[in-house]
């Protein structure tokens, strides 16, 4: 694929660029989408009318739900232009697929090199990749892919137990992990249980993905401190979705995700599909640039955050995506408090005694949310709970009914049905 940097370009270069890439955009999805056509229609939408990024609120968003009920209508090339099928889950309970050509790989491998460069990775450096390359899962091809372009040497482990991990990176003498950021407690626990000394390994930088490593204020949340208060290493986090092939990642400054601007057009919704400031917290809705498969308009993501528009310390100049606030149909109200699973995640984590969690809302006998704690501890139940409650009760003003499980009983509920990632927030409200 033809690739140009605007890292370091002034915002007006980077809009430019943008508004070019758009109208191709429109004009391709217009010529050989069955679903942009018909909304097209239906909506009497002109897209000459667009002239500016602006004017892209003249467009109407697309869901999840409708990738989820049109899959198919979304893709715009032949079936033997495609040769890649990755998958996510849909609104529904099934499996939303994404179809990608070769052009739209070359896009990924792309996007994550740039990923890698923000981190600092060269050809110099050796990658443990600690996730899965199988069952269609985009962000395992997507790492490996980048790398490749980075040169930097692929070790693909998996997300394989700590003693592998382990031995693996001293022999290999690995400089770099991508990793689940809690996954990294478990390799701590099992060095301390070993007597190995962790900071011995020659691991240096940690691409995090799946859970935040910030707070809304961009300081380490608990998670984070947990971590590199044993182990010396630097963490970087990153903000990525499948249907969008197109990833953020922080930089050394820890200053939020950066955008690339050549691959997709972020704007931050509100509740009536209007864009917001920066720093106003909404959903993140993105236009995809350059896909060929199944391009995207205005597809509304579920995540909420914000951006950063000022310049970072860098020296990049593009928009930055602040750390995930929670997903829009998750928002708990509970006792006058609106908050997110994130936010009680952050809490969990605050306690080493609290080995393994999932957070459940359900409704209760009136229709209020009730709030279910299902947690394993290495310390006896009365005991954790007379350190837990107060805490729980200081920050929620409620108290959360805890149910308490060995720790192979929550990874089982964290895996149901051989979940490629852990589930840690169960919804089982009646209606969301």
């Amino acid at each position: 694929m033809e690739t140009v940097d605007l890292q370091y370009e002034p915002t007006a270069n980077q809009e430019s660029f943008q508004l070019n890439a758009l109208k191709k955009t429109l004009q391709y999805v217009q010529a050989h989408s069955a679903f942009y056509q018909n909304i097209f229609r239906q909506k009497q939408i002109d897209i000459s009318q667009i002239q500016t990024l602006s004017d892209l609120r003249l467009l109407p968003c697309t869901t999840k739900a409708d990738l989820q009920q049109f899959n198919r209508d979304f893709i715009c090339v032949a079936p033997q232009q495609i040769i890649e099928y990755s998958a996510t889950s849909g609104t529904m309970g099934t499996p939303v697929y994404a179809a990608l050509t070769r052009n739209d790989l070359d896009r990924l491998a792309y996007n994550e090199s740039l990923s890698f460069q923000l981190m600092g990775l060269t050809d110099q450096d050796v990658v443990q990749l600690m996730l899965t390359l199988d069952r269609q899962f985009m962000a395992g091809m997507a790492y490996y892919s980048g790398l490749q372009k980075t040169g930097a040497a692929i070790v693909r482990t998996g997300p394989g137990l700590p003693p592998m991990q382990i031995d693996t990176a001293l022999k290999l003498q690995s400089t770099a992990l991508v990793a689940v950021p809690s996954f990294l407690l478990k390799l701590i626990e099992y060095c301390e249980k070993e007597h190995v000394d962790i900071n011995s390994l020659p691991v240096k930088k940690v691409l995090c993905i799946g859970e935040n490593i910030r707070d809304d204020k961009l300081q380490p949340n608990a998670l984070a401190k947990l971590i590199t208060e044993k182990w010396n290493i630097q963490l970087y986090s990153t903000y990525a979705s499948t249907e969008m092939q197109t990833a953020f990642t922080e930089c050394g400054e820890g200053a939020g995700g950066h955008h690339q601007p050549e691959l997709v057009i972020v704007e931050i919704l509100d509740d009536h599909d209007q864009p917001l400031e920066a720093g106003q917290y909404g959903e993140i809705t993105v236009t995809t640039l350059g896909i060929e498969g199944m391009p995207l308009i205005r597809f509304r993501t579920g995540d909420i955050s914000c951006f950063e528009q000022t310049r970072c310390a860098c020296g990049r100049s593009t928009q930055r995506i602040r750390p995930i606030a929670g997903r829009k149909n998750q928002m708990i109200k509970l006792k006058g408090t609106t908050l997110y699973p994130a936010t009680i995640f952050d809490l969990l984590n605050h306690f080493s005694n609290i080995k393994e969690y999932v957070v459940e809302v359900c409704h209760n006998a009136i229709g209020t949310e009730e709030l279910i704690l299902h947690i394993s501890s290495d310390i006896p139940a009365d005991e954790c709970e007379i350190k837990l409650k107060p805490f729980l009760q200081s920050r929620l003003r409620t108290i959360p009914n805890i149910h308490y499980h060995s720790t192979s009983e929550i990874i089982a509920m964290q895996f149901p049905a051989g979940n490629r990632k852990p589930l840690k927030f169960i919804d089982n409200r009646k209606s969301v």
